[in-house]
């Protein structure tokens, strides 16, 4: 019940938000609401849990990379602050997430204040890191801490600066929670350093943020950045450098993709030459103002990703969840009959091939049918005992099927408990011959069906809202609405409308 209050709290909370801040998004998280309740019923999700909490309603930004490779200073840069620590070396061995404050003095929390605390991405992934590392769990300080900055860029939006990749002693907890981050944020920066664009120097990026990466749905969220390109003016080689970088690039596939060439505007080399020095910074502007720009445009792309979440999950259990469950009822029921009949024959066989050896088997027919006649105490214990042994078959037949359903489990995209639905439909009173998954009615599909037509209507309020085809005012467009419709209205008042 306190999870149920948690996450009901926190639904609450949102939608206050988002009255002003979107109506779009309101709705769809009152849609959400309506497929929590259709796999509530089906037994797909707890009700302390809801699909909204599964993503995150903030814009997300991460920035990821080597170590040493400029992650700090750029964020510093941009922020236009000096929040975080920047050097040569690796300064931040945990993940920072940087959300506004209006306090204008910066406060850095602890782990736990992320783990604890369901409004950000990071809520319980102390139990994630359970998971991989044994032990781990409770060190959640060691990996993640909470920084607030009073920078109008933040609002809105949410950075993550991460630890570098090489080398990194708590590595296979490190590379979960970067694959959480990368999951869940709209924007991925991942960095390079101009100094070291050998592949050896980058390898656990390369193959981790590159080679993982390429074929993800979302590719296009990653944004791949060569810095500190200014330390190649001594040798006036940035083709080189560069040329080397997209080489160890495409030798881990990508070869299509957003790459830039930055250096900071307060942390670079002196250039003396005026024409080298002006060729540098024009590329740096160029590409920095491109970058600040996909940075300022998550918000809108947050929406559509919500949107289509909702859609996505929707789907997955029309066309996919359900599908399952009822492939598994169709194996658990062919499972459940074999057992009954090797079970029940070989007990009928025992004690036919008993009363044979021994003679007796007219002796028993006739105690049977004498008991019978007098009491039905014998007949009830006899299907009593059988329909309780047929239920605990039903139950093994159950459990055969749960390494099936886990498997079936890891390749959906949102958290659902193909498990507990398959529990709930194979529960004592559910019918064996029962070819449906509980829950599961005209209604509910047609819930999942109208869910899916309003994300596709979530999706036109959002280019009404921030796409303007005809290139009309609102005033200028509601009046071409008006004249359309009154010559509709005309033409089906017309003679030639009448006469057919």
């Amino acid at each position: 019940m306190a999870d149920q209050n948690i996450i009901e709290n926190r639904l609450k909370h949102l939608e206050s938000h988002l009255e002003k801040e979107n109506p779009v998004l309101l709705n769809a998280v009152q849609s959400f609401r309506e497929l929590d309740k259709v796999a509530y019923r089906m037994g797909l999700l707890s009700r302390s849990e809801s699909f909204a909490t599964q993503i995150p309603w903030w814009p997300l930004i991460s920035i990821l990379g080597t170590f040493s490779a400029g992650k700090s200073t750029f964020i510093n840069n941009y922020l236009e602050t000096q929040l975080q620590r920047s050097g040569n070396q690796a300064v931040d061995d945990k993940f920072t997430v940087i959300c506004y404050s209006e306090d204008p003095t910066p406060h850095a929390l602890p782990g736990v204040a992320l783990d604890s605390d369901p409004r950000f991405p990071f809520y319980k992934i102390s139990r994630e890191i359970e998971l991989v590392a044994q032990g781990e769990g409770d060190r959640i300080d060691a990996y993640l801490q909470l920084k607030s900055c009073n920078s109008e860029r933040l609002k809105g939006k949410i950075l993550i600066d991460s630890p570098g990749f090489d080398a990194d002693a708590q590595r296979t907890s490190t590379l979960r929670i970067t694959d959480h981050m990368v999951d869940l944020s709209d924007l991925v920066l991942v960095f390079f350093d101009a100094r070291h664009p050998e592949p050896g120097a980058m390898r656990d990026t390369l193959e981790h943020l590159v080679s993982k990466t390429i074929h993800r749905p979302d590719s296009g969220k990653f944004l791949y950045i060569l810095n500190q390109i200014d330390t190649t003016a001594q040798e006036d080689n940035p083709e080189e450098v560069i040329a080397a970088w997209q080489r160890a690039l495409g030798e881990h596939g990508l070869t299509a993709g957003r790459f830039y060439t930055i250096y900071s505007p307060t942390a670079s080399i002196q250039i003396e030459d005026d024409q080298l020095r002006q060729r540098y910074e024009s590329k740096r502007d160029k590409d920095l103002a491109e970058i600040h720009g996909r940075m300022a445009q998550v918000e809108i792309e947050r929406a559509y990703r919500i949107v289509a979440a909702l859609e996505k999950t929707a789907r997955e259990i029309e066309e996919r969840v359900i599908p399952t469950l009822t492939d598994a009822l169709s194996r658990w029921k062919k499972r459940v009959l074999w057992l009954d009949g090797i079970i029940f024959g070989l007990i009928a066989a025992l004690i036919l091939g008993l009363g044979i050896s021994q003679g007796q088997l007219g002796n028993w027919w006739q105690w049977i049918r004498e008991t019978t006649l007098h009491s039905g105490i014998f007949l009830a214990v006899v299907l009593g005992g059988g329909y309780a042994l047929h239920l605990g078959l039903r139950k093994l037949a159950a459990r055969s099927l749960s390494g099936w359903l886990g498997k079936q489990e890891q390749g959906l995209p949102v958290k659902i408990d193909l498990a507990g639905a398959f529990h709930k439909s194979t529960r004592p009173w559910r019918s064996l011959m029962s070819k449906t998954p509980a829950g599961l009615g005209r209604a509910t599909r047609r819930k999942l069906s109208a869910l899916i037509n309003r994300a596709d209507e979530f999706v036109q309020q959002l280019n009404d809202r921030f796409t303007n085809p005809s290139g009309l005012t609102e005033a200028e467009q509601a009046t071409t609405n008006e004249e359309n419709a009154v010559e509709r209205t005309n033409l089906e008042a017309s003679p030639a409308a009448e006469k057919e």
